[in-house]
């Protein structure tokens, strides 16, 4: 696991956002697995704004989509991904894909969205925020670290915590479609961007803490190329922080890890 420490959430955006870039420039038709949430937006204009109007040449595979929510829906991951990046660099509808949030049978859709992922040859570059609780994707604590595309149940707090983006009379998703763990694991690169102190204790968990279930993120320590940016407010729980510097000065990558 490469972790690297920027000063600030604007630096460690435009070096995840470089790395993504770089991925295209030597391979066009990339399988990107994407990601959504406030933290990407900056990922995205930088991405919007390096690809312009040409028609995208990638595939993406997003991680996740909540059950009952059409795309059209405002607070849908594919309104989201939409309006954040498919529209601005022109991505065929064809090549964007995420699991269907209406699908009259969210678990056949979950089997059909990881079926497609094999199809399309596996995800080249995966791109990874991090919940406060350890999550990735929508795998809650508690999730298998071998599980698969599936259908899971948010924890309370993240039901409360997205209930600010839906109307007073809307039933805010308490399911989601999600790649598994096993299925993000599969990817041949992953790039992890969390930033600001409320992922310190995150970011510390998955980096140092032990392999375990109850901080989902910690089965990334069994992946052979992984990337971490984070900004200093995440990283200022790690004990190992001056280590992390010496090998990588300011987020430079070094070539020994």
């Amino acid at each position: 696991m490469k972790i690297l420490i920027f000063p600030d959430v604007a630096t460690a955006s435009a070096e995840t956002a470089r790395r993504i870039l770089a991925t295209l420039a030597a391979q066009p038709c990339a399988v990107l697995g994407l990601a959504t949430g406030g933290t990407m937006k900056p990922v995205y204009e930088a991405l919007r704004t390096a690809l312009g109007q040409s028609p995208a040449t990638f595939t993406s595979f997003n991680l996740d989509e909540y059950v009952g929510l059409p795309s059209t829906h405002p607070q849908s991951y594919a309104y989201y991904m939409k309006t954040q990046l498919f529209d601005a660099v022109a991505l065929p509808s064809a090549q964007a894909h995420l699991p269907r949030g209406d699908a009259p049978d969210p678990a056949a859709e979950a089997t059909r969205y990881e079926a497609a992922i094999a199809a399309a040859g596996g995800i080249d570059l995966q791109l990874l925020g991090l919940g406060a609780n350890g999550h990735i994707g929508f795998n809650e604590p508690t999730s298998s670290l071998a599980s698969r595309t599936r259908i899971k149940t948010l924890t309370h707090k993240t039901v409360t915590d997205n209930a600010r983006y839906f109307g007073p009379d809307e039933v805010v998703p308490r399911l989601a479609i999600t790649m598994g763990i096993g299925t993000i694991l599969d990817s041949r690169a992953i790039l992890l961007l969390a930033t600001g102190a409320g992922k310190r204790d995150a970011v510390a968990r998955m980096i140092e803490g032990s392999i375990s279930a109850a901080c989902p993120a910690t089965a990334l320590q069994l992946h052979a190329n992984v990337t971490v940016l984070i900004d200093e407010a995440a990283a200022a729980n790690l004990k190992l922080r001056d280590y992390y510097e010496t090998v990588h000065p300011g987020g430079a990558d070094e070539i020994y890890t």
